[in-house]
């Protein structure tokens, strides 16, 4: 039995996996992959490279895999009364008597609905038809909500019918749709007491142990009718005490707690799960699972991945299918119209096939987001909302939607706001936690500062081709403007990129600019050095990658550099998402990101798997004008050089508050080292190779004994005093033995 088969992973899937090489799951995995097959909504972050992928894929191709397998054996759909009777027989929220969008905690008291427009409701599994009683709930959130009682009779939306008596966060007490003003509002941690006195007919609510006074007076033919606790919830979450536990203020004038009311008093919902729903229908363009990835090399490796983890899995096969954008849409429909079980893909063709109707999203049972800070980064956060309002929270055969988040961070405010909307109970698997960098990592800072270095001046008469920024301006030498600075920095960085690659004799590295121009102008200036992308061996032969590259070309340069048949990458950070390389020795920051975490993304291509790895970055001491361009085209065929800030689509760009913001984010200073790059090697890791691991001192087995051998024959030889000592003690001349 493989160490997957162990999790729950099903033998055809461990199979394939144990084929790949994974004789043990990840840290990520073996967190993930039991909560995701325990139907968990799970929030997960680790290092690219950790088998994220795999955390989350297995446990998605398993459970289409079942959900298609019983819909084949004609068990799709059939819910047993019989196989919840602990739900039923315990006094907490009725899972079977609830909106669609009300999730229920595993302790059945912790209750959420993530809906902004709409109420959602529930009631509990028992009523009482006679006597005093009370229980409590707290707010866990600012979301809206009301609490009491109902009758069975009663709508879901609690008191906008005759048979439902609520109080509300906002101060209002309603029944049959008549709100009054009634004792004060409540909100977050605010503990609310809810009673009913079923003998005089009397319910009424207090908050914080402060009783608020008679609510309702329960009209004359509902007297008698058993009673339920109930509550209704707009984006707001709840936790109920029925009394199993010590409540926050317990009742006083002879209330008891719910939980033990007698059982003559009570009795049990009429609501206790479908005994036979309807049979969902298959639709081939319904897949069971839809995972959206931020670029097209990530899809694709999902995908594979996908392809490789369900090779075995059989009868009935699954079907995925990878939909991205830049290539023809006609292979992808008709593998839409074939069926699909599982989709992987990027936002915008996704986007297009569902709004056109031609890709549905009614069965969907897992909505996967993977990298979700580099999707909402991008600008999709309206599709992603969007689009999980179209899916069901409760599918047809009565199973709920299960989200998973992936994520470089969990601590981004975006991502913690996303999870809020669109998860219920989210599961924090949180291997990476706050962003720092691995000691696997030396990371500089190399100032660029253009008032020191004058070489530039020479370059400026060579005419060396920039972002064109400042193609309206006096930038010669000599005009001392801000300009001129801002274009001496854009001289310099080429210069400093290619004095970096001589000074570490690099072999390999990825090279990171901040736009798609300045991409293809550093490969244009490499190329003029007798580099670029024809020239296999030569020192500074490279590819590009970044969106406005056909796809094709894209794939074919990542090929090309994953199997050093050329040296450098030159990309953008979104380019690079999910790119994972083992063994890179170096990354060269041209610009500084202008988000502070995708510093730690950058620089982390670097020192994985336990090799040594240097980060440099290009700072400049000057502030610089690039472009940030807010037209429509998004730049394409843009010569509006003004600022922003006068309609047109330039900033200036200030690394060294970039930098300030980082070393802050990181709790840390960055090294500075002198123009002419060269980095101190670190004592203690001993003689650094970047790109292969530690030397003596480092993760080596040997080496560490090595370096523990002195202390440990200094601990044997204290041992051995220390017996010596008590031998010495125990027996004395003429002294029987003693015992200590």
């Amino acid at each position: 039995m493989t160490a997957f088969s162990e999790m729950g992973v099903m033998p055809e899937i461990a199979q394939a996996v144990e084929e790949m090489g994974w004789l043990l799951p990840t840290d990520i995995q073996a967190e993930s992959i039991p909560l995701i097959l325990g139907g968990g909504d799970v929030l997960m972050a680790a290092e690219t490279g950790s088998g994220k992928t795999g955390a989350f894929s297995i446990p998605v191709i398993q459970i289409v895999y079942e959900t298609l397998k019983d819909q084949q054996e004609g068990k799709g759909g059939k819910v047993s009364v019989s196989s919840k009777p602990a739900v039923l027989n315990k006094w907490q929220m009725n899972p079977y008597d609830r909106g669609n969008a009300f999730a229920i905690g595993p302790d059945g008291l912790c209750c959420q609905s993530r809906e902004f427009k709409e109420w959602h409701g529930c009631r509990s599994t028992k009523g009482v038809t006679k006597g005093k009683y009370y229980y409590e709930i707290m707010c866990n959130d600012e979301g809206l909500c009301r609490v009491g009682w109902s009758t069975i009779k009663a709508a879901l939306d609690l008191g906008t019918d005759k048979f439902g008596f609520g109080f509300g966060g906002t101060g209002k007490k309603s029944n049959n749709k008549q709100f009054d003003t009634y004792g004060e509002s409540f909100t977050m941690h605010d503990v609310v007491g809810s009673y009913i006195d079923m003998d005089a007919g009397t319910i009424k609510f207090a908050k914080n142990g402060s009783d608020l006074g008679l609510a309702f007076e329960i009209p004359p033919p509902l007297k008698g009718q058993a009673m339920f606790a109930s509550c209704v919830l707009k984006n707001g979450e709840l936790q109920f005490n029925m009394g199993e536990e010590d409540f926050k203020f317990p009742p006083k004038d002879g209330y008891i707690a719910l939980a033990k009311a007698p059982q003559n008093c009570t009795v049990t919902s009429e609501h206790r799960g479908s005994v036979a729903m309807a049979q969902p229908k298959n639709q081939p363009n319904a897949p069971k699972a839809l995972i959206i990835e931020p670029s097209r090399e990530l899809a694709e490796q999902t995908y594979n991945n996908v392809c490789q983890f369900r090779k075995h899995v059989d009868n009935p096969k699954l079907r995925e299918l990878l939909i991205i954008g830049g290539v023809a849409a006609k292979d992808q429909l008709q593998g839409i119209i074939d069926g699909v079980d599982i989709v992987i893909g990027t936002p915008g063709r996704i986007d297009d096939l569902v709004s056109t109707g031609k890709l549905s999203v009614s069965q969907v049972r897992f909505f996967v987001l993977d990298e979700a800070d580099g999707l909402i980064s991008q600008g999709n956060l309206d599709f992603i909302t969007r689009l999980h309002r179209q899916i069901p929270q409760v599918t047809s055969d009565g199973k709920r939607l299960q989200v998973i988040v992936c994520s470089a961070t969990l601590h981004s405010f975006d991502v913690k706001k996303l999870s809020e909307k669109i998860m219920h109970f989210p599961i924090w698997v949180d291997l990476k936690g706050e962003d720092c960098v691995p000691e696997s990592v030396h990371h500089v800072v190399v100032p660029v500062n253009p008032k020191a270095d004058r070489s530039w001046e020479r370059m400026a008469s060579n005419h060396i081709m920039t972002d064109g920024v400042h193609q309206k301006d006096n930038t010669r030498p000599g005009a001392n403007s801000s300009e001129m600075w801002s274009e001496a920095v854009k001289l310099l960085k080429g210069e400093y990129v290619l004095l970096a690659i001589r000074e570490h004799k690099m072999d390999q590295a990825i090279i990171f600019c901040r736009t798609k121009l300045d991409c293809d102008n550093l490969e244009q200036y490499m190329i003029q050095f007798g580099g670029g992308p024809d020239k296999k061996q030569h020192q500074y032969s490279c590819v590009c990658l970044h969106s406005d590259r056909k796809p094709n070309e894209r794939k074919i340069n990542l090929e090309r550099f994953k199997k050093a048949e050329v040296r450098f990458m030159i990309c953008t950070d979104v380019a690079a998402r999910g790119i994972d390389i083992t063994g890179i020795p170096f990354v060269i920051n041209v610009t500084l990101p202008d988000e502070k975490q995708n510093y730690v993304h950058r620089i982390g291509r670097v020192g994985r798997a336990e090799r040594m790895g240097l980060a440099i970055s290009l700072v400049a001491t000057e502030k610089e004008k690039v472009w940030y361009h807010v037209c429509a085209n998004r730049g394409r065929g843009c010569y509006n050089t003004r600022l922003k800030d006068e309609g047109g689509c330039t900033i200036w760009y200030n690394e060294q508050q970039l930098l300030a913001d980082v070393e802050e984010h990181l709790g840390i200073t960055v090294q500075q080292v002198e123009p002419d790059i060269k980095v101190p090697a670190d004592e203690f890791d001993g003689k650094v190779v970047y790109g292969q691991k530690k030397a003596a001192g480092g993760s080596g087995y040997k080496g560490h004994v090595d370096l523990l051998a002195p202390s440990v024959q200094e601990l044997a030889a204290l041992e051995s005093e220390a017996q010596l000592s008590f031998l010495q003690l125990g027996f004395l001349p003429n002294q029987p033995f003693r015992a200590f």
